[in-house]
């Protein structure tokens, strides 16, 4: 068996920073191996105080959520937004009123997108009752990839009762950030490595806990779990991105941090990254955004958190290596002693090619 399947991690996901020039619309085009049309865009502004933007291509364009916030989905185009997924980027349309989300001139800009399905769902009709009932929804999915866009409304059922959702990863997920679209609420994330079927808020920095937001039950190879009275009243709609590791490609984990800078812990991904998130769990942790497109030349010290609209810092971190990432700092944000930390990664190429070849022989 082929060590990955997954050569070209641009092909799946990339990284594209630009700097805004005011011009109406505009074409953002990747630059990695692949031509890539992203079904989900995470962006930021880099250079200034700002929420992060999310939109994909099972809603449309034009409508946004704020993984910063706990606010309902928006379509508030004045503001700038996307207005199209292209062959290889997307295109950005700055609005009538404030440009600042998307191509404001001389500011900064990072965005990160993933493939899914090309913007094709599909339907899944409700079935079963009881707490393994399967409700309504649809999905896009990306299964060599491993990764999924999901949207469902939420039935009554009774307050405390569960029910589950199809992915449509075919494996089991392994990490998933839902969010409401039709009011305010946090962004749930579910992720394998809390050990405790813990959740916590992407749009917070508080720690995992042992909470029913996804049932307090793993997910399983096609389902995942959900509670009526904690993310998912009756006639809640909502939207799940969730995803499951690809040898070569993607590795959703975790580790414990030691304190120590000179003797910090070591990742194996079994890939360069290209790109890390990474949250304490067992604290109030921040959730740190890096990649290599912005830090291309090692050690890698560019952030952005997820749950804050604060302009890119810099902070030494670690090391983008062949392999995996390597900790370079005793900060108790990503190495405090005896400390679990979680991590969702994303390849820029495999370690081994999928003829068996070490990448960086080549």
């Amino acid at each position: 068996m082929a060590y990955t399947t997954i050569d070209d991690g641009s092909a799946h996901f990339q990284t594209v920073i630009w700097t805004g020039n005011d011009s109406n619309p505009r074409t953002i085009s990747h630059g990695g191996n692949s031509d890539m049309q992203p079904d989900w865009l995470w962006h930021k502004l880099r250079s200034g105080i700002l929420s992060h933007m999310m939109y994909d291509s099972t809603r449309g364009v034009g409508k946004r959520l704020h993984p910063d916030q706990n606010a309902a989905e928006i379509s508030q185009e004045d503001t700038g937004t996307i207005t199209a997924f292209t062959s290889d980027g997307f295109t950005v349309d700055e609005g009538t009123s404030n440009d600042l989300y998307v191509n404001d001139g001389s500011r900064t800009y990072v965005s990160w997108g993933w493939k899914a399905n090309g913007g094709t769902t599909t339907s899944v009709s409700a079935s079963g009752s009881g707490a393994t009932q399967i409700v309504a929804s649809t999905h896009q999915a990306n299964t060599e990839a491993g990764f999924s866009i999901v949207t469902f409304t939420a039935p009554s059922i009774g307050s405390g009762n569960d029910f589950t959702v199809s992915h449509g990863l075919g494996g089991v997920a392994e990490m998933i950030i839902l969010k409401r679209r039709n009011g305010t609420g946090n962004w749930h994330v579910y992720h394998k490595g809390t050990g405790n079927l813990g959740a916590t808020f992407l749009n917070l920095d508080n720690a995992f806990t042992d909470a029913e937001y996804f049932g307090d039950t793993d997910p399983t190879s096609t389902v995942f779990s959900q509670s009526e009275g904690s993310a998912t009243d009756p006639g809640h709609t909502l939207i799940a991105y969730c995803f499951k590791s690809i040898q070569g490609y993607s590795k959703i984990g975790s580790y414990i941090g030691n304190g120590n800078a000179s003797h910090s812990p070591f990742i194996y991904t079994g890939f360069k990254p290209a790109w890390v998130i990474v949250k304490g769990t067992s604290s109030s942790r921040e959730w740190f955004i890096f990649d290599g497109t912005r830090d291309p030349i090692n050690p890698f010290a560019k952030y952005v958190k997820a749950e804050s609209t604060d302009a890119e810092a810099t902070s030494a971190f670690g090391d983008f290596c062949s392999n995996g990432f390597k900790i370079r700092s005793d900060g108790a944000s990503y190495n405090a002693n005896a400390q679990t930390f979680i991590y969702m990664a994303f390849a820029e190429h495999p370690f081994v090619s999928s003829e068996g070849v070490p990448v960086t022989a080549k």
